[in-house]
């Protein structure tokens, strides 16, 4: 399958973004999952922009003021406890409202507890992911930096499938 990351991008920014395209974006997406869902510990990974708001510093609001075609390229780890309320956003290209008033808008937790329970998913794991999903052409620092931490992230936690909600 392959994945048209361009599609949906309004007239405007398209011609931006299809001149150059990232190095492998041609590419079929695809890898195969082994183990059955039933058995698999799943993480969560959200492009809203989300942060803890007690202990962590929100997404670098004025640098994507500066530049609007930049996004922060850092992430966010969110723990599996994490409650309705204790989430802030920081996304300047998405109308935080909903997501602010119901977390699972964007961060399905709970929706993934309720697998968990249901015994459709083998466990949630203990940390979840949010990123600004609005990056700048190339995703240099993605792909160098955030993509590799994260992953380093999941398999220290022994996570077999990660579900990208994007916002």
């Amino acid at each position: 399958m392959q994945v048209d990351g361009y599609k949906f991008l309004p007239r405007s920014f398209r011609s931006r973004f299809e001149v150059s395209p990232a190095p492998g974006d041609g590419d079929e997406v695809f890898a195969p999952f082994g183990p059955r869902l039933a058995g698999a510990r799943v993480a969560l990974l959200s492009s809203a922009g989300l942060y803890l708001k007690a202990t962590q510093e929100p997404f670098d609001e004025a640098g994507e003021k500066a530049n609007p075609l930049w996004g922060d390229p850092g992430w966010r780890a969110v723990p599996r406890e994490t409650a309705q309320g204790e989430l802030g956003l920081m996304h300047l290209h998405i109308n935080g409202a909903d997501i602010l008033a119901d977390h699972e808008v964007a961060l399905p937790l709970r929706a993934l507890d309720a697998l968990v329970d249901a015994g459709v998913v083998g466990s949630s794991a203990p940390t979840h992911y949010s990123v600004m999903g609005y990056q700048e052409e190339g995703l240099r620092a993605w792909r160098d930096e955030t993509a590799p931490a994260i992953v380093e992230s999941l398999r220290d936690e022994r996570v077999d499938g990660l579900i990208l909600a994007p916002a």
